[in-house]
């Protein structure tokens, strides 16, 4: 079966750093581009980062343009972002996708991970 499960979610202070993971299983994970979405408490989920399937293209939203960098390791069948200069705004549920080009109802979705950026 399908699975997408984050990991390294966490408290930390403002202007630290964190890496997330996804680990992908179940499906032909080099075929999927593949995005990290956030979701706080309250607020519209958006759009954080995305990757092409082979990586060759990254976009990021203007938020954290600059300080995340998302990447994947398709040997491993596994999704990072590394967040670097973390500020209380990005605090979040973040969860990983696996974007599919006929359609949002054929995406895959992780459980998400908690990422507390906290003084």
């Amino acid at each position: 079966q399908v699975q997408l499960v984050e990991s390294g979610g966490g408290l930390v202070q403002p202007g630290g750093s964190l890496r997330l993971s996804c680990a992908a299983s179940g499906f032909t994970f080099s075929k999927y581009a593949l995005s990290w979405y956030r979701q706080a408490p309250g607020k519209v989920g958006e759009l954080v980062a995305a990757i092409t399937s082979a990586g060759g293209t990254t976009n990021y939203d203007d938020s954290v343009r600059g300080r995340f960098t998302i990447s994947r390791d398709n040997a491993k069948n596994t999704l990072y972002l590394q967040m670097n200069s973390l500020r209380p705004e990005d605090t979040a549920v973040y969860k990983c996708n696996a974007v599919d080009p006929l359609g949002p109802e054929y995406d895959y979705w992780g459980q998400g991970t908690q990422v507390t950026v906290s003084s």
